[in-house]
């Protein structure tokens, strides 16, 4: 074989496994066909350290949300990359939503979510006393994080133990070979293939078809895009909050509803929306006319927000195994 391990996309995840698996292999190849890290899903979010709060018990997202929380923490410590453990209050604005709240609670719990607490109206004020709520949850380990600074230091140290970064180079085919695969890669119009004895798909967007190429043509590995816009909100407002602050999530997880993100330079964002995309058209365009929904939607729990606070700002695509519906659906690895 011409290496050992071929990792398919550099976005947060195929770097994460090239830092980890060359502390135990020689010869890891990561590839990645744009001509740098983290040019889609992986750059384009909320930035949030979740908790593992709303996955069905058992289920990878759960599990492996609850674990990975701490080792993320533990990585960005040990490498200083800049976080903030700023916590999340998910709150509800009627009798109706204080009983989800409840089964939110429940289901944290199941999944081992150690540190959540109920707050009353009073409690709320004490934390957030600009916001509108008559109960919340609150879970104090939620945090945000530096997503370049996390992905550059992840390929720092992928490189310093010996991974090969390789930009620019799409795969467009895998053979299946005897003790290995044979991959083709393009590059700047021309061709080439090499083998390898192991392939990892971590291609994001473009998994389902990278799973096609060796031959894998599940119906249910399909990925379905999903659009989310943000808006960024002016004029100082972002002074009138100090935590992360959700709404009730939508029925099967479709999303977790217009909220409220600080990020590392306390900037404040409502977003992201959940905007189906059937054709899988990578639009990162922000419709201005979503501002007004926005606006609806966090004036329920952010009153004192105003319409001409808020300023298109970006989008992200996430690829997803349900279309609109659909139950949730768990991690296939």
């Amino acid at each position: 074989m011409d290496t050992n391990i071929v990792i398919i996309g550099a976005g947060v995840v195929g770097l994460a496994i090239a830092q980890e698996l060359s502390k135990w292999f020689d010869d890891v190849f990561l590839m990645e066909k744009n001509a740098t890290f983290g040019q889609e899903t992986s750059s384009r979010n909320s930035e949030v350290i979740h908790s593992g709060i709303y996955y069905p018990q058992g289920s990878l997202k759960a599990t492996l949300c609850v674990e990975g929380k701490e080792l993320l923490y533990n990585y960005c410590q040990q490498k200083q990359i800049a976080h903030k453990k700023i916590g999340k209050l998910i709150v509800s604005t009627n009798a109706s939503e204080d009983r989800i709240l409840q089964a939110i609670l429940r289901q944290a719990q199941n999944n081992n979510v150690t540190d959540a607490q109920l707050l009353t109206m009073k409690e709320i004020k004490q934390l957030e006393p600009h916001i509108n709520a008559t109960s919340a949850l609150y879970f104090p380990s939620t945090g945000i994080v530096d997503s370049f600074g996390l992905m550059k230091q992840l390929e720092n140290d992928a490189i310093n133990q010996g991974v090969q970064v390789l930009y620019k180079k799409e795969i467009t085919a895998i053979r299946k070979i005897t003790n290995g695969y044979e991959l083709t890669v393009s590059e700047n119009n021309e061709r080439f293939s090499f083998t390898a004895s192991v392939v990892i798909n971590a291609g994001g967007l473009y998994a389902d078809k990278i799973a096609a190429m060796v031959g894998i043509y599940e119906p249910s590995y399909t990925l379905h895009y999903w659009k989310g816009e943000y808006f960024s909100v002016t004029n100082g407002k972002h002074k009138l909050i100090n935590h992360l602050i959700y709404p009730i999530p939508h029925q099967n997880n479709t999303g977790l509803g217009i909220h409220a993100t600080l990020d590392i330079n306390h900037r404040l964002k409502l977003g992201p929306n959940a905007l189906y995309l059937p054709t899988h058209t990578l639009d990162y365009s922000v419709d201005k006319a979503h501002g007004e929904s926005f606006y609806n939607a966090a004036k329920k729990f952010l009153p004192f927000i105003e319409f001409d606070d808020l300023q298109a700002d970006q989008a992200g695509i996430r690829p997803k195994l349900q279309k609109p519906g659909d139950a949730v659906r768990d991690f296939i690895i």
